[in-house]
């Protein structure tokens, strides 16, 4: 799999963000979390061969 997509990781952000009560000015911040879970997500995927490592 490859690197998130922004609109995923605007996603997931804003689920993040739900999640924590909408809090404001807040943005980056939920934007690098989902950023990271999406990419560690990725890395923890059980399929794995020499091509995705």
């Amino acid at each position: 799999m490859s690197e998130p997509t922004e609109q995923e990781i605007r996603e997931r952000a804003h689920q993040l963000w739900e999640q924590a009560g909408k809090p404001e000015g807040r943005e980056e911040e939920f934007w690098r979390a989902a950023e990271q879970e999406l990419r560690n997500e990725d890395k923890s995927n059980t399929l794995r061969t020499p091509d995705t490592l």
